[in-house]
């Protein structure tokens, strides 16, 4: 167990663990975003319906809430920028954690949120605007991690490309041809697989995150962040013990 999951969130990547680690965010992406609608009436990783709503409110005139859409995109890009940051000064620094270490920040903030929950229901009107920007910014960072681990192929806050290329394999695997001396259209199989799972991944973090949301409130986040901490927790704890026996040994040279 132990090996898997140093092998899941690790420096050292491979396409499963890539894998299992898409499905894990893909999960805490779907309830986040659901469970974050019910708490502040927002979709927080959706960046498509947060431009054109910009360009609505825009074109109507309504300028606050155009300040308040760009700086939702902001804070999605802020997020992006910081594991992008964290990761390339980890791995100039042949860290075992660089990319663990952002999982545990994301972990954190959401750990945060839920603890602070009680008291953020008690003044929403003034800080719903800040709950909106702190998860645009985890759903930032968290799509920046999986992309880079993956190398753009998994990603876990949104599910447009996903569901596309359900829809391009489904149609490739529908295709007859009816030319004998024309190359067979295959569907990628596993490509589609993949996505089918992300897909129900992220539907399945949905559905219970709205229900513990609706239920519970705020606090629903604790077993996510807790759940990210364990993925994330023995690379950290890897570095964290190097770091101290490099220090012991210099100390006694």
């Amino acid at each position: 167990m132990r090996t898997y999951f140093r092998r899941l969130t690790g420096h050292r990547r491979d396409q499963e663990a890539n894998r299992h680690l898409g499905y894990s965010l893909a999960f805490i992406a779907g309830a986040m975003n659901a469970g974050g609608f019910l708490a502040i009436g927002k979709y927080t990783s959706h960046m498509t319906g947060m431009v054109s709503g910009i360009a609505d409110h825009l074109a109507l005139g309504e300028l606050a809430l155009v300040l308040a859409g760009l700086a939702s995109l902001a804070a999605f890009v802020l997020g992006a920028i910081t594991t992008a940051i964290l990761n390339n000064w980890a791995r100039r620094r042949h860290l075992r954690s660089q990319y663990a270490m952002i999982l545990m920040l994301e972990a954190a903030l959401l750990l945060v949120f839920g603890i602070a929950g009680a008291f953020l229901a008690t003044l929403h009107d003034l800080l719903a605007p800040v709950t909106i920007l702190l998860l645009c910014y985890i759903m930032g960072l968290q799509n920046a991690i999986i992309t880079k681990i993956s190398g753009a192929e998994i990603r876990t806050t949104h599910i447009t490309g996903i569901t596309t290329d359900i829809g391009i394999e489904i149609g490739k695997m529908l295709y007859l041809s009816h030319k004998p001396d024309a190359p067979p259209v295959t569907a990628n199989r596993p490509k589609l697989a993949l996505h089918l799972r992300l897909f129900g991944s992220f539907l399945a973090g949905g559905i219970i995150g709205a229900i513990s949301f609706k239920h519970i409130g705020y606090s629903a986040t604790i077993p996510l962040a807790i759940w990210l901490l364990i993925l994330a927790a023995l690379p950290v704890f890897d570095d964290l013990k190097l770091q101290w026996w490099l220090y012991r040994h210099h100390r006694h040279e």
